[in-house]
């Protein structure tokens, strides 16, 4: 907590001292301590200074500078970490590793969509960890890059774990020079180092801690290597007590570090910049025509003076180097790596091709003949042992909810408690939670894919076919997503770096048959279509979303959302076997969402669903069609007439709003499947597979563009398509 928020008579004891510069030197110099133990003794009549007591003398504060000091209650160490690496470093493992918590860990780039955060303990102390996006620097290119920076700037973690990959040192080392410049007091793990010492790579870890001013720890997350040691070194940071950390500069050259040092003079005239910033690099970021910094430069008092001092230090270097500033910071801090490396003599050993397998193999997955009959194939087999497979464990706890109900229904009287047992909750949740076993072969499929490193590849085949759509190679992971849950595959496309591709990408989304569609398909495929045609039918629900998709995402790229594209850039990281452990803990962890739903949302959503249709304006309706919500279907019937649903399937579409998992929970409190026909049964399909998105997914779309405007188009336009497809499928169908 802040030293700003103890209330009068309250202790604390200081943990950290943020700022820069001067601030910090003279606050440090006052005895603000790390350990010092500071009491409030007294509130000026405006709120502000205040009056503190420590080391048996009173010093007097403003309120915003004790808020860039962070105090601790007595009695407890707190640490608060961030893990920061390049996308596939195994900064989540570790993450995962150290507190327990069960991060997604997928091998590509951004899977780590949004912070996660957990705890751990170690040694007296506890950590709160936080897991942030994976990215390659702390550019603006795209929004995980600027997560990351505005986390760093904002919230001012105690120490930064830097997760390197020990087989990509050079690429993943700009990264960490970036974080230098940010002034952070830091450890790097040098991860997948089992695998760096099996290929005969070497390095000499503490020339390379010395050069950097960074303690370099050897891990390895998957058997744990080096993690306790790497903690021990958090600690020692944490406490000033790392022999190795120390504030370094990475030099940048005589003309750039000249025109670093003429624009700090200027940063530094604001009191408010060199108390929340390292001036140096905000002058760096500057130098790189980084848009955001400019702007925050630009509601400055001086900016003119900034950005003046910045143009001529532009020019100066275009002048002496031939080339824009952007280019000569890169070119320096590349240049400083490659010579800390060879100081460190890093030499890479005979087997140090990590990607030899990973090209035989791509020989074949990625063949230009093969590759999509291979992943269409996967597809198949994916779906196919998802509706057969999954069909078993279903039929054992269809008999299971049968028997409950039955059970229940003998042991109770006839009335209001026995049917919302019978017909409410156990019909309603039974009618869904029988299909648990398809959501876990699904999430196998899709954890296996993404752990491999599959799916990057699949980016890589259709970039192609992405962009005759209007979009980017990278859409295609988010619309893959699409099929488990619409909800993190819209968080998902924060990794495509074009805001027109991930606009558009989210609009589509929709039409990708999530997870919770399932239900409803395989509870209407079932009843109304021969078995010998029910995979079919099933598989030709997921092609008509995918037409949707290509035929609306060429529309919104032509006509709606128009901008430039950026080019696909994307790691293709090294095909690795995913744990057994890691698999079933992802699968499972899916598994334990879909049973939260029913336990909440879907059993929520059954009684009330019962209620509606128990009782009447009358008290006990005589029959459905006289309850409440048999009024409510009669009423919205003529907007459906042309799609020939029933009342009841119309009121399952309208709960189906909240949920889609209440559709089916819906038809089975209310029933009404008897009167439906094959066409009928198969347009209601198409109207479930198209119309509105869950609201989940409405708000995520709404948090991902920064507004209720494409959100609300989304909702629209999707129930707008869906009526439409089912209408004319129907009207058509009924000429035969």
């Amino acid at each position: 907590m802040k030293l700003s928020e103890l209330k009068t008579g309250e202790h604390g004891v200081i943990e950290k001292v943020r700022g820069h510069g001067g601030f910090r030197k003279r606050i440090i110099e006052m005895g603000f301590i790390r350990g010092q133990e500071v009491e409030v003794l007294l509130n000026a009549p405006l709120q502000d200074p205040v009056k503190y007591k420590l080391m048996g003398y009173e010093v007097s504060l403003r309120r915003q500078e004790a808020e860039l000091i962070e105090v601790a209650l007595p009695d407890r160490a707190v640490v608060n970490v961030a893990l920061i690496g390049n996308p596939n470093c195994g900064k989540t493992s570790l993450f995962n590793f150290a507190s327990g918590a069960h991060g997604r860990v997928g091998n590509y780039s951004g899977v780590t969509v949004d912070a996660s955060v957990a705890h751990a303990q170690f040694d007296g102390f506890e950590f709160n960890l936080t897991d942030l996006p994976g990215t390659y620097s702390l550019s603006c290119y795209s929004p995980e890059e600027l997560y990351v920076r505005e986390h760093l700037q904002q919230q001012h973690p105690d120490v930064v774990i830097n997760v390197i990959d020990a087989s990509n040192l050079e690429r993943n080392l700009y990264l960490t020079t970036q974080l230098v410049d940010m002034n952070v007091k830091m450890v790097c793990a040098l991860n997948m180092y089992d695998e760096f010492e099996h290929r005969g790579d070497t390095v000499k870890i503490d020339t390379l801690a010395t050069l950097f001013g960074v303690p370099f720890i050897p891990t390895s997350f998957k058997s744990g290597r080096g993690v306790q040691e790497l903690f021990h070194e958090v600690i020692k940071v944490y406490e000033d007590n790392s022999e190795t950390s120390r504030h370094i500069h990475i030099p940048h050259g005589h003309e750039l570090e000249a025109g670093i040092a003429h624009i700090q003079e200027h940063l530094k005239e604001d009191e408010n910049v060199r108390l929340l910033y390292s001036t140096r690099y905000l002058a760096i970021k500057l130098l790189e025509n980084d848009t955001s910094v400019m702007r925050y430069v630009r509601g400055l008092s001086n900016a003119d003076e900034i950005i003046e001092a910045k143009e001529m230090a532009s020019k100066r270097v275009q002048e002496e180097t031939n080339q824009d500033s952007e280019t000569a910071v890169m070119d320096a801090k590349y240049g400083f790596i490659h010579g800390a490396l060879a100081e460190a003599e890093f030499k890479l050993g005979s087997k140090a091709d990590t990607y030899r397998m990973t090209h035989l193999i791509d020989d074949v997955l990625s063949n230009k003949y093969l590759g999509f009959p291979i992943f269409f194939l996967i597809l198949f087999v994916m779906f196919q042992t998802t509706f057969s497979l999954g069909q078993y464990p279903m039929d054992w706890i269809e008999a299971g909810v049968e028997w409950l109900g039955e059970m229940v229904g003998n042991a109770i009287s006839e009335g209001p408690l026995r049917s919302m047992l019978v017909d409410g909750i156990i019909g309603g949740v039974g009618s869904v939670i029988v299909f648990l076993p398809q959501i876990l072969i699904l999430y196998f499929f899709i954890s296996f894919m993404e752990d491999s490193g599959y799916m990057a590849r699949a980016a890589f085949i259709m970039d192609k076919l992405m962009h005759k759509m209007g979009l980017h190679g990278k859409s295609f992971i988010p619309l893959i997503m699409g099929f488990g849950c619409n909800v993190p595959a819209v968080m998902a496309t924060r990794t495509i770096e074009s805001r027109r591709s991930r606009i558009v990408t989210m609009l589509i989304l929709p039409f990708m048959s999530c997870s919770a569609r399932l239900p409803i398909y395989i509870m209407i495929v079932g009843t109304f279509f021969a078995q010998k045609y029910q995979s079919w039918v099933m598989i030709s629900l997921y092609v008509v979303g995918i037409i949707m998709a290509v035929i609306m995402s060429k529309i919104f790229s032509s006509v709606i959302v128009k901008g430039e594209d950026t080019p696909f850039v994307m790691e293709l990281p090294p095909y690795r076997m995913p744990t057994a452990k890691a698999i079933g803990r992802h699968t499972w962890e899916k598994g334990k969402e879909y049973l939260k739903k029913m336990g909440g949302v879907i059993l929520v959503a059954s009684i009330i669903v019962w209620a509606l249709g128990y009782f009447g304006p009358a008290g006990v309706a005589p029959s459905m069609d006289q309850s409440y919500i048999g009024k409510m279907g009669q009423l919205v019937a003529p907007l459906f007439s042309l799609q020939g649903f029933t009342w009841q399937l119309d009121v399952s579409l309208i709960a189906g709003v909240g949920a889609k998992e209440i559709v089916a929970s819906t038809v089975g409190v209310l029933g009404g499947l008897e009167q439906l026909t094959p066409l009928i049964a198969y347009s209601y399909l198409l109207f479930v597979l198209l119309y509105f998105p869950c609201i989940a997914t409405i708000i995520a779309i709404k948090n991902e563009t920064g507004s209720w405007r494409w959100a609300g188009f989304a909702a629209v336009y999707t129930t707008i398509i869906a009526w439409i497809v089912s209408a004319i499928v129907y009207q058509i169908g009924s000429l035969f």
